[in-house]
């Protein structure tokens, strides 16, 4: 593998004075540097990779084991070797089959769970679930990190097929998030979902409790209108949720894997079961595609390959996800926690220190937004961003289509711009005519010189429906794993989060003073100390 690694720089050396636009040169370049798959079509050919580039990262795939691994992982293998766990979410989103995980096929019992979920949508969406208040009118999912972005993400972003009640999403321990959340919300006519897997996550409890208390100021039984998302059904019914309200997962599914599973069911109570299903379709045809696709037209492959080159190899530190579409707004956050959580580390498979590093830092907004804010620091700042922009070519206001022209015109543009960049005699012709000459013209043309050759890929889809959303977040999951089989690493712990939540813990009663700080460093002391006086305790 080193010699491969090798190999890459130098066709990064190799490259090095090269510019993108060059290499459209060759007039099949747009053709043979983008793959398309029912319908979704990505388009990598304005980055620096050229045709023995990809052949060195193709080459790198191989001998990483990807294909051997993926089909580990569809098949129930317990990749996850660090906590001893198969990694299913793309069992959750298949119709048939057998996926067999310690002796045993799973999927009867994902099919008898979804059945039950769709049930329960379908009797709270027509009225046959019935609260106080009448028909349910309002849904508020109350859950943390994986139990919230995805659903959250997905919800937004399939906002055109919501006919159902209105759904919202609680996640911050802050209690000004809940407030807002349940302040105008009627507690006769509101459902609250609790999503933990093991229902003791700090956050989630904290909310769900203040959930109750809200709702039993006006409602006799709150907890007739609670639903547990967990594996934790004794826990579930000590709060008061019958078994017939909690709907469980396995501990293969990691936390921002699941919103394809019981995690997701505000959303098909937003969207329906038909359009679940159909985000579910799309998840799937990715996964077909992901498992027989030759890699050199294989989606997930290629924009592991390109973020691998961009990360690993050139060394650029981020890349932003710039979605032109704004239902996407919460994409970028959530490809945070999917690939920081999951590639964020350190050290191998079997714990030996990394010579690379691995994840880059994700970022993102929505265009045209980000245009008005950071786009100033990736088309001219020195330090390059790689981008990812996400468009549809239809949005679903036809009666404002001369919008969308607007965005897709934006979206496009900002993609060759930072490719083909301004030079100084181009700045200093459209200053013709100011009546700027010698030093005052070449200072005031070198702020207009942009010095383009910035990397971007675009993820082009007709139309925004749930299947092309199902398609995008399982294309992004596969990219994830990937990577992280190059790097030899395991994308599916986090115990990176462990640390902070044992020391939240013993710092509560801190702020209590119902303990002291003898153990503390000198500034964290210290801040408790503030905060105690602060508050005026």
């Amino acid at each position: 593998m080193e010699q491969l690694w090798t190999a890459l720089d130098g066709h990064r050396d190799r490259l090095e004075g090269t510019r993108i636009l060059d290499l459209f040169a060759n007039p099949e370049r747009a053709v043979k540097f983008s793959t398309e798959v029912d319908g979704l079509l990505f388009d990598y050919s304005k980055t620096g990779i050229d045709a023995a580039a990809m052949d060195a990262l193709l080459a790198l795939a191989d001998a990483a084991g990807v294909a051997q691994a993926r089909d580990a992982m569809v098949s129930g293998v317990k990749i996850n070797t660090t906590e001893d766990r198969a990694v299913l979410h793309t069992a959750l989103r298949r119709r048939d089959g057998v996926v067999t995980v310690d002796g045993r096929d799973v999927m009867p019992g994902l099919r008898e769970t979804y059945d039950r979920m769709s049930a329960f949508a379908e009797a709270v969406r027509d009225g046959r679930f019935r609260v106080p208040g009448g028909t349910v009118t309002d849904v508020v999912n109350i859950g943390i990190g994986g139990s919230d972005l995805g659903p959250a993400m997905a919800a937004l972003a399939l906002s055109p097929y919501a006919d159902g009640p209105r759904v919202h999403f609680v996640s911050n321990v802050d209690g000004a998030q809940i407030a807002e959340t349940l302040r105008g919300l009627d507690p006769a006519t509101t459902l609250v979902i609790v999503a933990s897997k093991t229902f003791t996550t700090i956050e989630t409890m904290t909310n769900a409790d203040t959930a109750r208390r809200w709702m039993a100021a006006q409602v006799d039984d709150p907890a007739a209108q609670f639903v547990a998302l967990s594996s934790a059904q004794e826990r579930a019914a000590e709060f008061g949720i019958p078994a017939e309200r909690v709907f469980g997962f396995e501990d293969w599914v990691g936390g921002r894997y699941s919103v394809w599973g019981p995690i997701g069911l505000a959303l098909m109570l937003a969207i329906g079961p038909a359009d679940f299903r159909a985000f579910l379709d799309g998840g799937a045809a990715m996964d077909r595609h992901f498992e027989t696709a030759p890699f050199d037209r294989n989606l997930p492959v290629l924009l592991a390959l390109v973020g691998i080159w961009h990360h690993q190899v050139c060394g650029h530190a981020t890349r932003a996800v710039l979605p032109y579409d704004q239902r996407l707004a919460r994409l970028p956050a959530y490809l945070q926690q999917l690939e920081m959580e999951s590639n964020g580390k350190r050290v191998t498979r079997d714990g030996k220190a990394l010579t690379r590093t691995a994840g880059p830092v994700v970022w993102g907004e929505p265009g045209t937004n980000g245009q008005h804010a950071f786009y100033q620091l990736i088309h001219q700042g020195r330090q390059i961003v790689p981008c990812e922009f996400l468009v549809a070519a239809r949005g679903h206001e036809p009666d404002l289509d001369h919008q969308h022209v607007l965005l897709l015109s934006n979206c496009l543009a900002q993609a060759e711009a930072l490719m083909r960049g301004r030079t100084l005699e181009e700045a200093k012709a459209k200053l013709a005519g100011t009546g700027l000459t010698g030093e005052a013209l070449d200072a005031a043309a070198m702020h207009r010189v942009f010095p383009g050759n910035r990397p971007s890929t675009l993820l082009l889809y007709r139309e925004l429906t749930p299947f092309v959303l199902g398609q995008i977040v399982a294309l992004y999951e596969h990219r994830v794993f990937v990577e992280g089989v190059i790097l030899g690493i395991n994308s599916f712990d986090q115990w990176g989060v462990e640390l902070g939540k044992e020391l939240a813990k013993a710092m509560q009663p801190l702020i209590e003073g119902t303990t002291g700080t003898a153990d503390k460093d000198g500034s964290t002391a210290a801040l408790v100390a503030r905060v105690r006086s602060l508050r005026g305790a």
